[in-house]
Parts: C-alpha cells; structure tokens; sequence
C-alpha cells in the first residue's frame, strides 16, 4: 500500500522559505516572514508573485490558492486597521486574509540567499566568481561555559552539562576541555564550604571546565550545573561566541565576466533575455567592462560602499532603477550602469524559487502569477 503523503500546513512553506532564504539575514529595515494567517492552515497550492495587487489576489482566490510567496512585503510599517480594500497594501493583504490565503515575504531574504534574487540576476549578466557586497552573519546561535570544579566531582558535573544539552560540537558528543589550576576563597562565617574551612584564605585543586552549548539552552544547563556542583555557590561564566560570516549570503553581488564586455552588449544580452522594452544605459556605454556589480532592485549608493574595491573605472553596476544624482556619480567616477526597471530586475526569481518549493514540498502545487506585471507600462 502506498504510503500516504502528510497534509501540508502554511507552516511547511514557512520552512522552506526559511531554508531557502533565511530571514535572518534579511535587512535590518525590512519585514519578512509570515505577514498574514496562521502557520495551521492547510497548504494545497501556493501562488508566487514580486507584487500582491488586486488583480494578483483575485488570480490567487480563482487558483483556489492557500498561499501568495509575495516578494515585495505589502504590510511594511506598522498599521492601525486592516480593513480589505484594493486602495492600499494593507487592504490587499487584509483582503487575502478574508479569503483565508496566508501571505509570506521574502524581499531582501530572498535578495541575501544562494540562488536568490541578486545570484540570479547574476548569472543572467553572465559573472562568475560572484561574492556578495559583504558577507551576512548569522546571529548568534552559540555560547561557552566555563566553570570550576574539584577533581572528585568533575565527572558528575561534565555528565551532567552534557545531559542538559552542552558540550555538541557539529556531530560530535560530550565536547568538554579541562584544565587543572589552584582556586581561591574566603568564606564568611554565614557559608558551609565544601573543601577547607570558612573563615580563612583557602587554596583548592580545582579544574576549568570548558563547553560549548545553544544558546536556547543556557538556561536549563546552568540549572544542572548548580544541581550537581558540590559548591554553595558555584562560580561560572558563560561567554557569547561570535558566529563567522556566511560567506555566501549578503546584499548585492559582485563577480568578473570570463571575457570583457560593454554595458551596451550586456544591456542588449539582459533585455533579450528578460524580455523587457527597454533598459537605460549611463556612463560609458562602448568601453570595455570586466567586472560587474549586480544590485536588483534599487541599488542606491551601495556600489559606492563595496569595501574592498568601490566601483570605478572598468566596471558595470546591473540594477533596477538608478536616482539622478547617482547616475551623474557614475559618469564622473568612469564607471557604466545599466537599469533594467525595479520589477524587471526581481522577476527573475521566480522560477527558480519555484522549483525549489516544489522540491521542498512535494504533493503542493506552485504556480508563478501570469497577472504579476510591471506598474511602468
């Protein structure tokens, strides 16, 4: 008998975005994740679009879809009434909740991710070796305590740390490090000391003991800890442990073409292959281009700010749309750009984060929106 395939909840999708573009690593202005319904409704069919309009919504509920992945999130700020109407941003999104479909953003998630909005653009522009802007950190996720035990008890204290959670370094079990050393007290007459008398400077053969642990943890093991120190009052420390950039994710990309270009050959290869009217060229559109900066979107001064090599001379910045002043600053930098539009430089992704949910959630039925279209017309 064939196994039958678990109901798929709003939640699921939830995860699969999160493992797909993680929202930590989001812009801090931003507001991404499940902005409206409820993580138990039920998942049969989810709907992908860059904007939720009214027409988008009204193709979603003709779809019988229990979900819309919009890019673009349509409650940003906070808001005081949810009263659908199609007049508003709220209003659409409360519109989709009356009609039950969950609506989920992943805006500058998705732009952050391997394989999202700017590692697709990317690859259209032809650029490899691409890295991001800057490397986005996850949060802190892991942290070290260190205390002092004597050596008689330091088993059933590590046991004890262990069980509560601690001391699990990747695969591995029961990770602890331990050094002997002398500890120092005095204890007030109102104390009970273990070792040694109260009253009187006390020397003690004691042992660091250090292990790592989440930080969802710290709690239940520093209760075990004082559960099974022999101390009163058992001296320990527990240290944030900074997590190391994921060198994949980040704002932006930047990478070299395997041979040199012109914005003017780029902007004609990208407006072939997204399919759109036109594209506006600035800077020195014939000369010879070698490395490219992808920005989709709005790239704003972001090029200005890449850390380790600004844009300048021999460079093309790839983005949606570019404010007067900054195209100005690349002529007077000799740098070239090319806007696609906003919505044609993030339509991109769609189809790529489509397969991906399929994978993610066999059984569910993604659609990309066919009424989805670029405001500018």
């Amino acid at each position: 008998m064939a196994r039958r395939e678990r109901k798929r909840r709003v939640a699921d999708l939830c995860s699969a975005m999160e493992r797909i573009a993680p929202t930590w690593a989001a812009a801090e202005w931003d507001n991404v994740g499940l902005l409206a319904g409820g993580e138990d409704w039920p998942l049969r069919r989810a709907l992908l679009t860059i904007d939720l309009t009214p027409v988008v919504l009204e193709e979603a509920a003709g779809a019988r879809c229990d979900a819309i992945v919009a890019y673009h999130p349509p409650i940003f700020r906070a808001v005081t009434r949810m009263i659908p109407s199609p007049r508003t941003q709220e209003g659409v999104a409360a519109a989709a909740l009356a009609n039950r479909i969950a609506v989920y953003s992943p805006h500058t998630a998705l732009d952050a991710a391997p394989g999202g909005t700017n590692g697709t653009l990317a690859e259209l522009c032809g650029l490899i070796d691409t890295a991001p802007f800057e490397a986005a950190t996850p949060p802190r996720r892991e942290a070290k305590l260190v205390t002092f035990v004597p050596p008689k008890s330091l088993e059933k204290v590590a046991d004890a740390l262990f069980a509560a959670g601690a001391g699990r370094i990747g695969d591995y079990e029961r990770c602890s490090y331990r050094l002997d050393g002398v500890g120092t007290f005095f204890g007030a007459d109102s104390t009970t000391p273990v070792v040694g008398r109260k009253g009187r400077l006390e020397r003690v053969r004691e042992t660091r003991l250090e292990v790592a642990l989440p930080v969802s943890r710290i709690a239940d093991v520093a209760a075990a800890l004082k559960r099974a120190h022999p101390y009163e009052e058992p001296a320990f420390d527990i240290y944030p442990l900074a997590t190391p950039p994921d060198a994949r994710s980040g704002q932006g990309r930047v990478g070299r073409f395997a041979k040199p270009t012109t914005a003017a050959k780029l902007a004609a290869r990208l407006r072939r292959l997204l399919k759109v009217r036109g594209v506006a060229i600035v800077g020195r559109v014939s000369a010879g281009v070698s490395r490219g900066i992808v920005c989709a979107g709005a790239a704003g001064s972001l090029p200005f700010e890449i850390a380790d090599r600004p844009c300048g001379p021999g460079d093309v910045v790839v983005t949606g749309e570019i404010r007067h002043h900054d195209a100005l600053r690349y002529q007077r930098i000799g740098a070239a750009a090319v806007a696609l539009g906003h919505w044609a430089s993030e339509r991109p992704v769609l189809a790529p984060l489509a397969s991906r949910l399929r994978a993610a959630l066999p059984g569910t039925s993604i659609i990309i929106s066919r009424r989805d279209c670029d405001p500018f017309q």
